[in-house]
This record gives C-alpha cells, structure tokens and sequence, in this order.
C-alpha cells in the first residue's frame, strides 16, 4: 500500500501526525510505502528566516493567543511522545532546504528516518533546520553521508521542484498539512487519531482487494 504524506517541516502537527500515523500502522502487514511530500506553509520567508514570536504574533493576532495554541499542541503532543520546545526556537525558517533534503533521502532509501530527525531537532532541539550545517547533522541521523549531503545543499538542485511542487498542491486544493493520501484514492488532513488511519488502512485494503478481483487475467 502506497501513502503520500504532504507535510512542512515547521508544522507541529505534521510530527504529531507522523506519530499517530505509525501507531496506527503498528501491527498491520510491512508492505506499506511511505513517501514524504513538500508543503511550504510559509512560502515567503527569506532564507534567512524570520522572528518566530513576531511572524506567530502577526499570524494568531496576539502572544496570548499563542501561548494559548502551543498549550494545545504540547498536550497533544506529550500524548505522543514528543517534547516541544516551543521556547528554544528563536525563528521560523525557510523550508526549501529542508524539502530539498528530504527528496534527496527518498532517491536512497532514507526519507523517513531523515523526516524524523528533521520534526526532533527543530521540535525538540530548538535547532534552525534551514542551517546546512543542522540539514547535514540531521541527514547523518537518519543514515545519509553527510558530507555528500552537505555537497547536494551547497548547489540548487531540487530548489525550483519544491516549489513547483508545494504549489502543485495548493492546486490541487491541500490547504493545509499534514494530508495523507491512500493509494491516490483516499486523503486525510490533519493529526487525526489512529482510530481515523485504522479505518482508512481498512477502506484502503478494500478496495485494492476489490480491484484486483474485478481486473481481467493478463492475456495468454
């Protein structure tokens, strides 16, 4: 089975729904193919990044406010495991690198563990993941070289595919992230709990059964 996980790497919710995702998983057959999918949630960020509390105060309208959505976040992300470090980030970086890196990873059999350490250094660390420097430490993670990744970051290879593609997606009407796409068939926005991935899994398997029934024999 085939899942498509349209994620940002700044997005809190995409690690909690990683999370959910793979509880839900546990146990069922290994035959599931993940594959991690750009989102920039914030496409106009210079590279440079920008004031996280000033960008978070512009967005939600006031710090109280934000106080009040990492509250939410943190329970729900204490339930799975996961330490934010709301307060350690001091700013909100560019994705672009960071995609590029993950894209990099799935050509070699690595992206998830490369999309893990990614959510855990910059959630958890405080870490800037649009540093070359934090990006190569994190591919080191997840089993990449990082000093053929350090090589990949330092050019432009894949700068304009993510883009085109986080673009393709908000065409595609993804407003928002994580989205996860079964077979191509069936979409689940948000950090839904593992019971909604479950049934999904099920509707999933369904309907692969179903059509292998129906398809005809190859021909003699």
């Amino acid at each position: 089975m085939q899942v498509a996980i349209v994620s940002d790497t700044i997005c809190p919710w995409c690690y909690i729904g990683k999370r959910r995702f793979e509880r839900a998983h546990a146990g069922r057959p290994a035959d599931l193919v993940v594959e991690w999918r750009p989102y920039q949630l914030n496409p106009d960020i210079p590279a440079e990044g920008v004031d996280r509390m000033r960008y978070l105060v512009a967005k939600f309208g006031s710090e109280d406010r934000v106080a009040e959505i990492f509250t939410a976040i943190e329970e729900a992300g204490e339930a799975e495991g996961i330490q934010f470090v709301f307060d350690r980030i001091a700013r909100t970086p560019n994705t672009v690198d960071s995609h590029r890196l993950i894209e990099f990873a799935g050509q070699r059999g690595a992206q998830d563990g490369v999309v893990e350490a990614l959510f855990h250094r910059y959630f958890e660390q405080g870490e800037d993941i649009s540093d070359h420097g934090v990006l190569a430490a994190a591919a080191d993670d997840g089993g990449l070289d990082e000093g053929e990744v350090r090589r990949f970051l330092d050019g432009s290879d894949g700068i304009e595919e993510v883009r085109k593609e986080s673009e393709a997606a908000s065409r595609a009407g993804i407003s928002g992230v994580p989205c996860f796409i079964f077979e191509r068939r069936y979409a689940v926005t948000g950090a839904q709990t593992p019971d909604v991935f479950e049934r999904v899994f099920e509707l999933a398997a369904a309907a692969n059964a179903d059509d292998s029934i129906q398809s005809p024999p190859p021909p003699a």
